[in-house]
């Protein structure tokens, strides 16, 4: 039964919801129950934005509190899920992946390979990333580009309430390490998600919009600045369709080349920084396997090439927003003509 719940309480309610089904999941991050071991209120944070709140009452020591100290905590989260539990780790930013990133792509990630296929790590790590929250140029990056670049390891972008709890069920029940990425501008968004669990897998992306003039290949937060877009562009007579990623590893190549195959013109969106992001990568995808689809060149829209501005009307500036693609959909559709 579907009911209206915001992306927060979609994630809070997966891992309530798997940690039910499964004991051997746990938590563990920086403030996840939040007082624990104090003599004050024992579940009065969870995490930097609330996420895990509530979750220390109903599981007690399963939710554990870590030390400061990222590069501790992941790797006991890897090391544990190399002995038979299945973790949930929060990095609380994604920024942070610089203190644990050896414990990441050079072990979870590399296990099953060296062990000939034996070994399996089912760790998922939490993260926020992206940028709108005034919170500077260490707290809002966009480095998934960055670990999609890492074989063996799988990552996840959801735009939505219903994926973000679809998703990160698969995660939690997925054999091998996940990086799930949060936008934090997305946990206060509104959808329906139903209420039973329910799994989504990984590298199936989704046409959230349909249209026959060009493609908008997309993720996370920026699925909704090109659904406004679109719909701004609808009344130009120009009809969008927009895909939304959902995982950037695996990809879904089959369903980005079958969009560009029925409308001929490619614009890429990604709020990470221009060079080797997923903007690159996709318009290479495009231009080896579906040029011979292409009406016309492919425009990428990205955040510019410099650290995030913490002033207000700098950050605004620096995210990619719905102006910026109208602009680069009116000008492969003029260059194609």
């Amino acid at each position: 039964m579907a009911r209206t719940a915001t992306y927060q309480q979609a994630i809070n309610e997966a891992l309530a919801q798997e940690m039910e089904r499964d004991e051997t999941v746990i938590i563990m991050g920086e403030d996840v129950a939040g007082g624990l071991g104090t003599d004050g209120e024992r579940d009065a944070w969870g995490g930097p934005l609330g996420i895990t709140k509530g979750l220390y009452g109903k599981f007690g020591d399963r939710v554990m509190d870590t030390p400061i100290s990222e590069s501790a905590f992941i790797g006991a989260a890897v090391g544990a899920a190399t002995a038979g539990l299945r973790p949930v780790a929060e990095l609380m930013f994604i920024d942070f992946m610089g203190v644990c990133f050896d414990q990441i792509f050079n072990q979870a990630a590399k296990f099953r390979y060296m062990f000939g296929g034996k070994a399996e790590t089912p760790v998922v790590i939490r993260t926020m990333y992206g940028a709108g929250l005034r919170a500077a140029a260490q707290h809002s990056q966009c480095l998934y580009p960055v670990f999609t670049h890492i074989p063996g390891l799988k990552v996840v972008t959801p735009a939505t309430p219903y994926d973000a709890k679809g998703l990160l069920i698969q995660a939690i029940r997925d054999n091998d390490p996940v990086i799930f990425c949060e936008h934090k501008a997305l946990y206060t968004l509104e959808g329906d998600v139903p209420e039973e669990p329910y799994a989504l897998p990984f590298g199936e992306a989704n046409i959230v919009r349909e249209g026959d003039d060009v493609s908008i290949v997309t993720l996370g937060r920026m699925v909704h600045v090109a659904i406004e877009a679109a719909n701004a562009l609808a009344g130009d007579g120009i009809e969008c369709e927009v895909v939304d990623l959902r995982t950037t590893s695996p990809l879904d190549e089959e369903t980005v080349l079958e969009s560009v195959e029925n409308t001929g013109r490619l614009v890429v969106l990604d709020e990470a920084h221009p060079r080797c992001n997923m903007a690159t990568d996709i318009a290479a995808l495009v231009c080896e396997k579906g040029f011979h689809s292409l009406k016309g060149p492919i425009k990428q829209v990205t955040a510019p090439h410099t650290p995030v501005p913490f002033a207000d009307t700098l950050e605004d500036l620096y995210i990619p927003n719905a102006a910026a693609v109208q602009k680069a959909v009116k000008a492969v559709m003029e260059s194609s003509k």
